[in-house]
């Protein structure tokens, strides 16, 4: 099962980490981690190229299974607010995945 947490600084979302395997499918066919990867993956990929932010990542790049992803504020407003609002996406992206497999994927 893959679990989400999602970290809140005040009123802004300051990171996220999400561990753990769905198992809801064979290897390279599993959908629910397929769809898990490539939103937390383009989200990263987007607060980089987008608002110029440079999010801290750990992860397990060998075995999979985890990623943390922790978003440092910039002294620009505008770079802020985006990095949020891509940061809500994934959010919202994620919960409406859990809604529809909750056995493969758990927001905390």
């Amino acid at each position: 099962m893959i679990q989400t947490c999602f970290y809140r600084d005040k009123d802004r979302i300051s990171g996220f980490k999400i561990t753990g395997h769905a198992d809801s499918g064979e290897y390279g066919r599993d959908i629910v981690c397929a769809a898990v990867s490539v939103l937390s993956i383009n989200t990263v990929n987007s607060i980089e190229q987008i608002t110029k932010i440079m999010p801290l990542v750990d992860s397990d790049d060998e075995n999979g299974g985890f990623l943390s992803v922790n978003v440092p504020e910039s002294s620009d407003v505008d770079s802020n607010r985006m990095a949020q609002v891509l940061l809500e996406a994934l959010e919202i992206g994620l919960r409406d995945i859990s809604k529809s497999y909750k056995e493969y994927l758990v927001m905390n």
